[in-house]
């Protein structure tokens, strides 16, 4: 007799690309797609960019967008799950997961997975904050049946402390597709498509503009550097509420013509490969930071914040971890220096990532082992 297919549903604000969403596609691409639905609920303003391709592989995207009125966004959400009929709610939006799973187990869903992919929310420390985390986590306690994470920072975060000794938390890294790192590249090409001089040294960075990537330090950086090696190019790849506001600054600070902001992009890892010669991530916090471990893939030197998780560390001569505290004078003799670096190159780089928990098989098989239960799913609610 055929096992029956078992339906699960992604709740995530957006399907633009970041570690979280950029992880789910990888999922989505490698997944026997014949034993398992991944369908995604998006709670965004937006269905993102990835959203085309994920219905192209056979999932649906729906849309339930927050709203001031929490009763009527519960309500739009139990009826999502109540004709999807499915077997897993695997939520990934931190503390609000908490309410997520207590509308999935009103619903009667027997497998509720909690993931946390940061270390904080960037809310401020109100009292009204406060007991919004409390109430969340503790429902998350209660009505988890699972609780995964990015890093051990991350479960941390959400689980509290003593997550480890709970056996239905663990931590599960991102995987990622090895093969895009792998394809031929004319860096002459591709510099000339971004505007980019073709000999001149970049910076990249990548990741949503938001309070946690730390924009306006990076900005910083790059006027110092830019004094003094004029001829150092910075691309920063990503969208976000505060774009806007950093491009008005970067052309204030006279770096227009040094600073290129690419958007959102699906062909990060041929940007990395193809225009990149060092990657800066000076994050006020992180859950992980996949960028870090993509940059390393991609046989660049990494230069980033001690928010940054050391999981992250593929190889420790490619990530240099340094304090924010250190000011940006530091950061930046830290950068000219690694610039004037020889490339680590990405065959090594590669050949490190084949040891390590981030390729997608590996992520994979161990989602699998979380979402398996659910063929026999009537003791998990």
């Amino acid at each position: 007799m055929a096992r029956r297919q078992i339906r699960v549903l992604h709740v995530l604000g957006t399907m633009n690309p970041g570690g979280v969403e950029t992880w789910l596609m990888h999922v989505l691409r490698n997944i026997d797609r014949e034993k398992y639905r991944l369908d995604f609920c998006i709670f965004g303003t937006e269905a993102g960019l990835y959203a085309p391709e994920a219905e192209k592989l056979g999932s649906t995207v729906l849309r339930c967008p927050k709203s001031a009125n929490p009763w009527a966004l519960g309500r739009r959400f139990r009826r999502i799950l109540r004709e999807g009929k499915y077997d897993v709610v695997h939520s990934h939006v931190h503390s609000f997961s908490g309410a997520v799973l207590r509308w999935a187990r009103a619903e009667g869903i027997p497998m509720r997975i909690a993931h946390s992919h940061t270390t904080s929310d960037g809310r401020s420390r109100t009292l009204m904050r406060g007991a919004y985390r409390r109430l969340m986590k503790s429902w998350i306690d209660r009505y988890a049946t699972h609780g995964l994470a990015a890093s051990k920072a991350a479960a941390a975060a959400l689980f509290g402390k003593n997550w480890q000794a709970h056996g239905r938390f663990r931590v599960l890294y991102y995987g990622i597709e090895l093969p895009p790192f792998q394809e031929p590249i004319d860096r002459a090409q591709l510099r000339r498509e971004l505007g980019i001089p073709v000999g001149v040294p970049v910076v990249g960075h990548v990741g949503r503009f938001e309070k946690a990537k730390n924009h306006r330090f990076l900005l910083e950086i790059a006027a110092e550097v830019v004094k003094q090696q004029p001829e150092v190019h910075f691309l920063l790849v990503g969208d976000g509420l505060l774009r806007q506001e950093m491009e008005s600054r970067a052309k204030s600070m006279g770096l227009s013509e040094n600073l290129h902001f690419l958007g959102v992009r699906t062909d990060v890892p041929r940007l990395m490969c193809g225009a990149m010669d060092l990657v800066v991530f000076p994050s006020l916090w992180e859950g992980l930071g996949l960028i870090v471990i993509e940059a390393q893939i991609a046989g660049l030197h990494c230069i980033v914040s001690d928010a940054v998780p050391e999981d992250v560390v593929l190889s420790p001569d490619s990530v240099q971890f340094i304090p924010l505290s250190s000011g940006v004078k530091y950061w930046v003799m830290q950068i000219i220096k690694r610039l004037n670096a020889p490339r680590l190159g990405m065959l090594p780089a590669l050949s490190e990532a084949k040891c390590t928990p981030f390729l997608i098989q590996q992520s994979l098989a161990g989602l699998m082992n979380v979402y398996s239960p659910a063929q026999n799913s009537g003791g998990l609610s």
